[in-house]
């Protein structure tokens, strides 16, 4: 106090006094437009998130959202981010949408919960699974294995029928192999042994990712013919034409479209 009122007795004091605060105003000013600016620096940083290009139906999987484009990548400020936001597609892999999210949203964490590792995740737009059962000389039971590709060959008895649907010759029936799906991934094997009367043997029931058509071609195929399962390479495997095999192509070479004439096919 004594200090404080010899300063303000004086006019040097009162002098001093006043540069002193006047130094400390100007120390707390700089200060705080620091924190301003470094404030508006960081709420104005440009951040990238992922927004829906349209809504997102409860329950679909992470795995569709990203390989169907439901999202798109847009650069905000910080200040406009939502809370917990995706800036990675990576961190939508093995979740599914918690609910129904609208076009023009920002995806956060709170959006979508585990999915698990079910097939259904894995299955976009026209992609479908179906399960046949096969015994292990038809498919390779013990050989194939989930992420293999295989080609499905189908085999019939067939009775030739004439321009009038009328049993050709004697009406009995041929046997016609055909290629019905090429490089179809395998995603699932459940193999059972049994044995009866002392005989084992295995049966197993294979999983194969299909479209809508294929599954309805290989439910026929296996409900009304004969299913083969053909291992293809891990890479590098090329298509070719499916084609008929039969009695005349296999032993005496007859080209395909002379078989189906001979079936009645136009």
């Amino acid at each position: 106090m004594q200090l404080a009122h010899k300063l303000t007795s004086t006019r040097a004091g009162t002098l001093t006094l006043a540069a002193v605060a006047a130094a400390t105003a100007g120390a707390l000013i700089l200060v705080y437009l620091h924190n301003y600016r470094r404030t508006i620096n960081v709420q104005g940083a440009p951040v990238t998130v992922l927004v829906a290009k349209g809504t997102i139906a409860k329950g679909t999987p992470g795995e569709a959202i990203a390989s169907s484009g439901l999202f798109t990548t847009t650069t905000i400020r910080a200040s406009q981010l939502s809370n917990g936001a995706i800036s990675d597609p990576g961190v939508l892999r093995g979740r599914v949408a918690a609910h129904d999210i609208l076009a023009g949203q920002q995806l956060t964490a709170s959006d979508f919960v585990s999915g698990g590792n079910s097939l259904a995740a894995s299955l976009t737009k026209t992609e479908r699974a179906i399960t046949i059962p096969i015994d292990s000389a038809h498919g390779l039971i013990g050989t194939v294995q989930p992420g293999d590709h295989v080609d499905v060959l189908a085999g019939f008895n067939v009775i030739p029928l004439g321009p009038n649907d009328v049993p050709i010759g004697n009406g009995q029936a041929r046997p016609v192999l055909r290629v019905i799906m090429q490089n179809v991934p395998v995603v699932g094997v459940d193999s059972k042994a049994s044995g009866v009367g002392g005989t084992a043997s295995t049966t197993s029931k294979v999983t194969v990712e299909a479209t809508e058509q294929q599954a309805a071609n290989l439910a026929f195929a296996s409900d009304n013919g004969k299913v083969w399962l053909v291992l293809r390479p891990a890479s590098g495997a090329k298509l070719a034409p499916p084609t008929l095999v039969t009695m005349e192509t296999l032993l005496l070479g007859v080209r395909p479209i002379t078989v189906l004439h001979s079936f009645g096919g136009r």
